[in-house]
């Protein structure tokens, strides 16, 4: 494609890691423990599971300690500093504050990995809550601030994720080598595993039936086509990504992310949801600003064509829902008339998950029949509505991107006939931590927001429902 390449203005993921996440093979490596006690002896179990050749140092040991066959060496004595020579990892484990220090500074001094249970600032590494289905692991780390968060959600993870997974995962390993061999083409190889594990093979394999399971993987594999470059289909989803929040996904918005070789996505897409795309997708950021537009309408539906007729699968990630102004509709006009195939997986709407986080309904019995979405501004920029349809004092009107035009809208509601105490609201950054609701009437409500700090995304509701602001706001007094 012609198009560069476009990064956003600010790098994605809001948050650092305090540790970085990584697997170590211990098989048959020397691994020392220094402690005696019931502490020690769960880090030898853990360690015992990898198949370590553990060495316990301390001068009383526990006696399931000493009779746990993986471990190889026992000295029941003092801790020398010669005991980590030939150590890979280090596990201290003892009550003695001074000696734990000790061991930590010997050991950063001689690069070994070191953990001093339950006091992360002597560690180099920390261990995780597990969930063992091997070869699948899954690893939870609160970064040693709240180890019995972390055990709750292994917790659940457990009964998530079947044992049966394993097994899975093992013969699959057993045949990707001649996987490669048939299918040299990477993207080809991905559709053939991802047909695999969401498919009835899959399936077999979780409802106990293993022979049978492994029996239909091996064909598979038999019948795959041998072709140095398999050509497959592209296609292009777009997908509401919501108002922010990414708990608001669509199961479907999230497993199409997940398997995109390419990701587009706008300025009003959140960074924790980017975050949750497949990692080795290629990301495209085609944000729009007002008067700044990173990549232009038509080259974006230029760029969803070219890419797609790559053979890539496209995921186009759009704030809100892709048909409520997300301009959703004139981008899949150029795919049908290009013949790629496409699907629209609808998200929420910045109406519905403004107002749901705020508290306002858009309807109530009391205050609104009914309910009206209109853009603050219009292509060229101007704000151009038909004011006289709007003003009903029975209706909640929505406005979609109308922080520039706010004054104008209040005034012009005015002038055609709505009260100016009719009430109003406006909600920044909604569904979010850094929500703000700025409440008022039509005559008062932007010199409200002038007065503070606001940034798009925004959306103003106005109408009686706004009344229910103090009483309903669940979201705004949660996170007080």
């Amino acid at each position: 494609t012609p198009f560069a390449r476009i990064s956003p203005n600010k790098p994605h993921g809001t948050s650092k890691l305090d540790y970085f996440p990584a697997f170590m093979n211990l098989k048959s490596r020397e691994c020392v423990i220094v402690g005696g006690g019931q502490v020690a002896l769960r880090k030898a179990r853990l360690l015992a599971s990898a198949n370590a050749q553990l060495v316990v140092i301390a001068p009383d040991i526990c006696k399931e300690l000493k009779n746990l066959k993986q471990v190889h060496t026992t000295h029941q004595r003092e801790f020398r500093d010669a005991d980590i020579d030939n150590a890979t990892l280090l596990i201290v484990a003892t009550n003695d504050t001074k000696l734990n220090e000790y061991i930590s500074r010997l050991a950063h001094l001689n690069n070994l990995p070191v953990n001093v249970v339950d006091n992360p600032s002597l560690c180099s590494f920390i261990t995780p809550s597990i969930v063992d289905r091997s070869p699948i692991v899954v690893a939870i780390s609160s970064g040693g601030s709240a180890p019995v968060l972390a055990r709750s959600l292994r917790a659940r993870l457990e009964s998530y994720i079947p044992p049966e997974y394993g097994q899975l995962a093992a013969s699959m390993g057993e045949l990707r080598a001649q996987v490669k061999s048939k299918l040299p083409n990477e993207r080809a190889r991905r559709i053939f595993w991802e047909k695999i594990v969401n498919g009835p093979i899959a399936k077999q394999f979780l409802l106990g039936n293993q022979s049978n399971a492994i029996e239909q993987l091996h064909q598979a594999v038999d019948s795959t086509d041998n072709a140095a470059n398999v050509k497959t289909p592209g296609s292009v989803a777009l997908v509401g990504a919501g108002p922010g929040n990414p708990d608001l996904l669509t199961f479907r918005a999230l497993r199409l992310m997940q398997s995109a070789d390419v990701i587009l996505h706008d300025r009003l897409v959140s960074p924790e949801i980017v975050d949750l795309c497949r990692r080795d997708a290629e990301r495209i950021y085609v944000g729009k600003q007002r008067d700044n537009h990173a990549l232009p309408q038509p080259k974006i539906n230029q760029l969803l064509i070219e890419l797609a007729q790559q053979g890539n699968s496209v995921v186009r990630l759009k704030g809100g829902d892709p048909f409520i102004f997300g301009r959703g509709g004139e981008e899949i006009e150029g795919l049908a008339e290009a013949g790629i195939p496409f699907e629209v997986v609808p998200g929420i709407t910045a109406a519905s998950g403004c107002a749901s986080y705020s508290g306002i309904p858009l309807t109530h019995r009391n205050y609104a029949q009914s309910c009206v979405f209109v853009t603050g501004h219009l292509k060229n920029g101007t704000v151009n509505l038909d004011w006289q349809k709007l003003v009903n004092p029975d209706q909640t009107i929505v406005v979609y991107m109308g922080l520039e035009g706010l004054p104008n809208i209040c005034r012009e509601l005015i002038n055609h006939g709505l009260a100016d105490t009719t009430p109003a609201a406006l909600i920044e950054q909604g569904t979010t931590p850094q929500q703000q609701v700025i409440t008022g009437d039509l005559n008062n409500l932007a010199e409200l927001v002038s007065e503070k700090s606001v940034t798009a995304p925004t959306l103003m509701i106005i109408g009686g429902v706004v009344n229910l602001y103090e009483k309903l706001s669940w979201f705004s007094v949660a996170n007080k």
